[in-house]
């Protein structure tokens, strides 16, 4: 291949430059869309905790190890 050969045919680049006119829409819109709050007082729901569950197995094995 030659710097001067074409990757693409010309109805494929068309193609992608359509496809991307047609995604640009979406990207505008997030664009000017505010960004989400992380200020503490406006999720006032606090998530439960997830549990640990310890085994008979690995109590065994860290007793072991600490005796």
């Amino acid at each position: 291949m030659t710097p001067y050969e074409e990757i693409d045919s010309p109805a494929d680049m068309r193609a992608d430059c359509e496809a991307v006119t047609r995604r640009l829409d979406v990207a505008a819109s997030k664009a000017v869309r505010p960004a989400p709050s992380i200020h503490y007082d406006e999720f006032p729901q606090d998530l439960p905790k997830p549990g640990i569950q310890v085994s008979e197995a690995a109590q065994r094995l860290a007793a072991a190890i600490f005796e």
